[in-house]
C-alpha cells in the first residue's frame, strides 16, 4: 500500500473409550406405581401489571474529529474501493493461481529478511533496499494496543480483537510467546487518527528512550501515501529485538486497517523488507494480497528456525534457508 512499512526495522500472527463387562442385573420385586396426585385448579387471580418498557440508553456519540482526519477517511475509503474493484487486497492466502517453489521461497526469504527497506539519511529516512543482518525476537513479546482519543469505541473493540487473534497466530508460527497486556508492553500497536498522532512526540520518546530523530519524523509526519509503519529496535545495536512500535492510521476503513495490522506486526517480527518478486505475499507493494498468506507463514517459520541465528549475513543464511525451504515446500524446485 504505497510506502507502508519502515524497516530498524527503521533504525535502531482423543477421545478414548474403555471397554468392560456388563454388570449383572439384579432381580427385584415389581411394585405397582404410585399414581401422581391430581393437581388442583389454581384460584383465579388478577393479571399482573405489565411493566412499562424502559428506554434504551442513548449511544455515546463518536468523538469529534478534525476536518483533516475526515478528509483522510474519505481518501482511504476511495483507495480501498479502488483496490477491491481491481481484485486486490486478497484475503484467500493464495491458491492454484499463485504457485511457488522452494527455490522461490528461499530467494524471497533472503530478500525480505536480510535486507532493510529504508536507510537513515540525516534526519530523514530514504527508501533504499540495503543488505542487513538476520534480526528477530529472542524474548517473549508483551503486546499492547493503544488508541487515540478520537478513535470510536466500536472500532477499538474490533481492532483489539483483531490484534489479539493475529498475535496468537504469529506466536504459533514463530514459537515466540506473545501475550496481550493492558499496560505498556515491548511491542506497542498504536491506532491513531491525525490529531492523535500529531501530539504523540513526547509519548513516543518516553516509550523508546534515545529514539532517532529520523524515526520520530517518520512517525509524526508520514505522507498520505504511507498507510502504516513499524519501528523495531535492538539494544546496543544488536540483532535481537527488544522494542517495537507500530502505527496504524485510524482513518482507514476496516479492510485497509486489518491489512496494515497483518503486515506491520509481521514485519515487526523481523521480515523488514518488501520484494516485487514475492507472491503470494503481503511483502509486496503491489497490494495483491491484504492478509498473511501461506507463503508468508513459511517465511516466518524460516526466520525462527533454530538453524538460523540472529546476526547472520545473507551469505551465511542463504544455504541454510535453501535447505529449510526445501523441507517446507517438498523440494519442488
Amino acid at each position: 500500500m504505497g510506502v507502508r512499512s519502515l524497516g530498524m526495522i527503521l533504525g535502531a500472527s482423543v477421545l478414548a473409550f474403555a471397554a468392560g463387562c456388563a454388570p449383572e442385573v439384579e432381580l427385584v420385586p415389581v411394585t405397582p406405581p404410585r399414581n401422581q396426585p391430581v393437581a388442583k385448579a389454581p384460584t383465579p387471580s388478577a393479571p399482573a401489571a405489565t411493566p412499562a418498557p424502559q428506554p434504551r440508553p442513548a449511544a455515546s456519540p463518536d468523538p469529534a474529529r478534525s476536518a483533516a482526519s475526515k478528509a483522510l477517511s474519505q481518501h482511504y475509503a476511495r483507495l480501498q474501493s479502488d483496490l477491491v474493484t481491481q481484485g486486490l487486497l486478497r484475503g484467500d492466502g493464495g491458491g492454484p493461481d499463485t504457485p511457488f517453489t522452494d527455490t522461490m521461497l528461499a530467494r524471497n526469504f533472503i530478500r525480505i529478511a536480510l535486507y532493510d527497506e529504508y536507510v537513515a539519511d540525516g534526519a530523514n529516512l530514504r527508501a533504499e533496499a540495503t543488505m542487513s543482518r538476520l534480526r528477530r525476537w529472542e524474548t517473549p513479546i508483551r503486546m499492547d494496543v493503544q488508541f487515540g482519543e478520537t478513535v470510536p469505541a466500536k472500532q477499538r473493540a474490533r481492532d483489539r480483537n483483531a490484534v489479539a487473534a493475529y498475535a496468537a497466530r504469529l506466536s504459533r508460527l514463530t514459537g515466540v510467546p506473545i501475550g496481550q497486556t493492558a499496560g505498556e508492553g515491548n511491542f506497542s500497536v498504536l491506532i491513531l487518527n491525525e490529531e492523535d498522532r500529531l501530539g504523540y512526540e513526547a509519548k513516543l520518546k518516553q516509550m523508546v528512550p534515545g529514539i532517532a530523530e529520523s524515526s520520530v519524523r517518520a512517525f509524526l509526519n508520514p505522507p498520505r501515501s504511507t498507510l502504516c509503519l513499524v519501528i523495531a529496535f535492538s539494544e546496543d545495536g544488536g540483532n535481537t529485538y527488544s522494542r517495537a512500535v507500530a502505527l496504524i492510521r485510524g482513518e482507514h476503513p476496516d479492510m485497509l486497517r486489518l491489512a496494515c495490522i497483518h503486515e506491520e506486526l509481521a514485519q515487526g517480527m523481523g521480515l523488514a523488507n518488501d520484494s516485487p518478486q514475492a507472491r503470494p505475499s503481503i511483502f509486496n507493494d503491489d497490494e495483491e494480497f491484504g492478509l498473511l498468506t501461506r507463503h508468508d507463514e513459511l517465511l516466518l517459520k524460516m526466520l525462527y528456525d533454530p538453524r538460523l541465528r540472529p546476526g547472520m549475513s545473507a551469505v551465511e543464511a542463504a544455504p541454510i534457508a535453501r535447505r529449510i525451504a526445501a523441507e517446507l515446500v517438498g523440494g519442488n524446485s
